[in-house]
């Protein structure tokens, strides 16, 4: 029993032995098979590529199917140039910047030992060191983990070497690889000579091909040759056909011609040229010619033309050619510039009849492979001369023709002569008629919208005047009408999109009145109309309100969808006007009344708004007369600390009292300002005078001064006119520091995206700076964050409702609270009342201004002593 059991384990023993035998013999067979098939796709890529630079990367697949070769390249030795060629190279680390390498560089690295020695060599991490002192070789790229390079022989002859190797410490060779690749090495090189063989193959072909097509180009050529003999001999036939050919004029003929020249040589552009009877100019009877349409007659010169003329010789020029013949003063450097210019090439005959040169035919290219031979140039001198006689016949024949139906038509002139006067004489008649007609319209009419002018309107109104003086029953009005934003499409979408925004406005406002109403259009953007016959006044109003109303619809100009709109004046005529233009100028004042009033309406004019207009215009007068002679009294206020009443700044101002009007509103002659345009000239006479004073007070006072002054937006909308003000301080010896600037709120309110820079500018060179009015408009607190004001000076109506007001009073306590968390602090303005000035110490304001707490008086008489302690703020 116990001898069984021993035999089972025997056999137990045996079997685990044979395992491993079994698995060997598998993965050998596994690589014989993997080592077949590569050595199949090598014979098939022998037979079916045709280029070595397609086998070697199909090599490579079939390396890297049997092994891991992501780096691997083939070098072949060329014995009899000592170079090494590397047909293949792939590499992670290393890159061939040279494909061919002298033998001599490689001769100390491992791929030259293995070319040298003929030997495969295979070099593992462990002991690449070792082997490099070994086979005395040295390191020439990156360093491998294992490296294998095998030689490519044919028969016993070294060709080159193909090499494998690692960078990758998880990719590791061995012997059975190398083996490999030696056993593969000698397949890889019959497959690169079978290959190779096929390329010499291969170009022999071609190389055959080409001496056939050579053979053959000489044989067309021949053929082309003897096709043009023949072009040759029926062109000159043709030339003769030509001349015997009575009908058709001269430049049929000259056309003819070239047509015939084109099909014996290249002659896309051609042209005749012909002396005068004096021969000193050139007429050019055909031109034909792809840079220049036609060319006037000109007198003798240093031309190609007249080079010809001149020897009696056909010429071909080139550009070389050209240049030598400039430079011997034969042709004028114009032409030769000109012919370098076009890449010209040209091609000119003289014309010869009985031994005399009348002319000169003459083709010429602009292209480089299209240029002419001497061939060509034979050609031309031969059938030039029978062109020349083909002409001389053509010119007599047409000479004889022409004198015949020179006589023929004088016959039928003299018959057609009356009539044709007397045709003339009533064409003009109507002519002049429908001009005068025309110059009417015009002279009444607008160019534009074909409305009636200024002019015929006027003409109309004269007779409504003189209508309702005869009868006072009769109702008439005039509306004058002003669009909106009219500049503002011009200036966005053109002068063009304006032109058709003012035909559509004519033809909506022509819907909205009657057939016998005249519209017209005065200029620019104004319209007016003459309402005729009116049942009762209120008619005119509802007319305006539909125009009104019509033009504030959009208007599509250029595909863009535009707004306008129109502020409209209206003026019944009454029997004291004298004139048309009385009652013009009244309803343009009534509309500039409604522009006031915020545009988009109408308003009917009254005597208050003549004595209005009449005010503004002496106002804008004297105005005028002030500033230019300097009279306006300059007064001064400070603004004072109301703790200690120390004096923080001087603010200078301008009073005007009018000798008829009286006192004038400071806002209402700021308005003044801006509607003549004066305010920078304003705020330059009262920099002027706050800078003289300071000079003066500042020389006798012991601490520094400021002095503030309100400058208009105007004024800092260019940074150039910024500029100035700081180098106007200079002038004084005035520091930018002393220089309080105030801003009104109002005013920012219209420009505020514009000015920024200039504060910030001003802010930078030292300028104080103020802003005035805060809460009189539309207050926003993106002044107090965004601005770098120094100083808030609150409006004086909410000073003024002090302490009643508690809401006002609130509101100010806000903006104290508000100035103490963003830098700035703040002025109370206009404090005229010891209850007003308690209410303001109460809530913790600091800063005011009044005449509670300093008087106001003349700038002039201002003197040191009256100055309080002044601090810096």
């Amino acid at each position: 029993m116990s001898n069984d059991k021993n035999a089972e384990a025997l056999s137990a023993e045996e079997l685990r032995a044979l395992v491993p035998k079994l698995q060997q013999l598998t993965e050998k067979y596994r690589q014989a098979e993997t080592l077949q098939k590569a050595l199949f796709d090598i014979s098939e890529l022998a037979n079916s590529v045709s280029e070595l630079s397609r086998l070697y990367p199909a090599i490579h697949d079939i390396i890297s199917g049997m092994m891991n070769a992501r780096n691997f390249f083939v070098a072949l030795y060329e014995q009899n140039t000592e170079l090494v060629d590397f047909v293949y190279f792939v590499d992670e680390f290393d890159e061939l910047n040279v494909r061919q390498l002298p033998s001599s560089v490689l001769k100390k690295g491992i791929t030259g030992h293995v070319l040298r020695t003929g030997e495969p060599l295979f070099l593992p991490k462990e002991t690449y060191k070792q082997h490099l002192k070994h086979i005395g070789a040295e390191e020439l790229g990156s360093d491998p983990v294992d490296w294998i390079g095998v030689p490519l022989k044919r028969g016993t002859q070294v060709i080159g070497a193909m090499v494998v190797q690692s960078y990758d410490e998880s990719v590791r060779y061995g012997e059975q690889d190398l083996e490999l690749l030696v056993f593969v090495s000698q397949h890889i090189v019959n497959a690169v000579d079978r290959v190779k063989s096929r390329e010499i193959t291969e170009k022999t072909i071609r190389e055959r091909t080409r001496q056939l097509r050579t053979i053959n180009e000489e044989l067309q050529e021949e053929i082309q040759e003897r096709q043009k003999i023949e072009s040759l001999q029926q062109a000159l036939f043709e030339i003769s056909e030509l001349s015997a050919n009575v009908e058709g004029d001269m430049l049929s003929f000259y056309a003819s011609l070239h047509d015939i020249l084109s099909r014996l040589l290249s002659a896309p552009n051609c042209y005749v040229a012909l002396l005068d009877d004096k021969s000193q100019h050139l007429e050019f009877p055909y031109y034909s010619d792809e840079k220049e349409q036609q060319i006037e007659s000109r007198p003798l010169g240093k031309g190609l033309t007249e080079y010809v003329l001149t020897t009696g010789q056909a010429a071909l020029i080139d550009l070389p050619r050209a240049r030598a013949l400039a430079s011997s003063g034969e042709l004028d450097d114009e032409v030769s510039e000109r012919m370098i210019e076009r890449n010209n090439c040209w091609l000119g005959s003289p014309l010869v009849v009985e031994g005399d040169i009348s002319g000169v035919i003459a083709v010429q290219t602009y292209e480089n492979d299209k240029g002419y031979s001497l061939k060509d140039l034979e050609l031309l001198k031969f059938v030039s001369h029978h062109i020349a006689v083909a002409m001389e016949r053509k010119r007599a024949a047409e000479a004889t023709q022409e004198m015949n139906q020179q006589l023929a038509d004088k016959v039928k002139a003299r018959t057609e002569e009356l009539y044709k006067t007397n045709q003339h004489l009533k064409k003009q008649i109507e002519e002049r008629k429908e001009i005068e007609l025309k110059l009417i319209h015009d002279a009444h009419h607008d160019a534009l919208t074909d409305l009636p002018n200024r002019v015929l309107f006027t003409n109309r109104l004269e007779l409504g005047v003189a209508n309702k003086k005869r009868h006072p029953e009769h109702n008439f009005a005039v509306l004058f009408i002003d669009l909106d934003r009219f500049k503002l499409i011009n200036d966005t979408i053109g002068h063009h999109a304006g032109d058709m925004f003012l035909i559509e406005v004519s033809k909506r406002i022509g819907q909205c009145i009657r057939g016998h109403d005249l519209l017209a259009r005065l200029g620019g953007d104004e319209f007016v109309i003459l309402l005729d016959c009116l049942d009762h006044e209120d008619d005119a109003e509802e007319v305006a309100t539909r125009i009104i109303e019509l033009l504030g619809k959009p208007f599509i100009l250029d595909d863009k969808e535009m707004y306008s709109g129109a502020s409209i004046g209206i003026a019944f005529l009454q029997s004291w006007y004298s004139n048309a233009d009385e009652v013009i100028r009244d309803a343009d004042a009534a509309m500039y009344q409604a522009k006031a009033f915020g545009r988009g309406r109408y308003m009917t004019f009254d005597s208050s708004m003549r004595d209005r207009l009449l005010e503004e215009v002496e106002l804008e007068s004297e105005f005028r007369r002030m500033l230019k002679e300097g009279l306006f009294e300059c007064f001064c206020q400070p603004t004072v600390d109301l703790t200690s009443n120390e004096w923080i700044y001087l603010e200078c101002y301008i009073r005007w009292l009018h000798p008829t009007l009286g006192k004038v509103k400071r806002e209402q002659f700021w308005n003044v300002a801006e509607h003549t345009g004066l305010t920078i000239e304003m705020d330059n006479f009262m920099l002027e005078k706050a800078c003289e004073s300071l000079s003066k007070l500042q020389s006798e006072a012991t601490k520094p001064l400021r002095v503030a002054m309100n400058l208009s937006i105007n004024h800092i909308l260019q940074t150039k006119l910024v500029t100035q003000l700081l180098n106007q301080l200079g002038e004084y010896h005035i520091s930018p520091e002393q220089l309080v600037l105030e801003f009104d709120e109002n005013a920012l309110n219209q420009r505020s995206q514009h000015v920024l820079p200039a504060l910030k500018k001003l802010k930078k060179a030292g300028v104080t700076l103020v802003l005035d009015n805060f809460g009189s408009g539309l207050a926003s607190l993106s002044y107090l964050y965004s601005y770098p004001f120094d100083y808030v000076k609150i409006d004086h109506r909410f000073v003024k409702s002090l302490p009643r007001s508690q809401k006002n009073l609130k509101m100010i306590q806000s903006v104290l609270s508000i100035a103490e968390h963003l830098g700035f602090k703040l002025i109370a303005e206009g404090i005229d009342r010891e209850e007003q000035l308690a209410a303001l110490r109460e809530i913790g304001c600091e800063l005011g201004q009044g005449n509670i707490v300093v008087q106001a008086q003349r700038l002039e008489d201002l003197q040191p002593k009256d100055i309080g302690v002044v601090v810096a703020g």
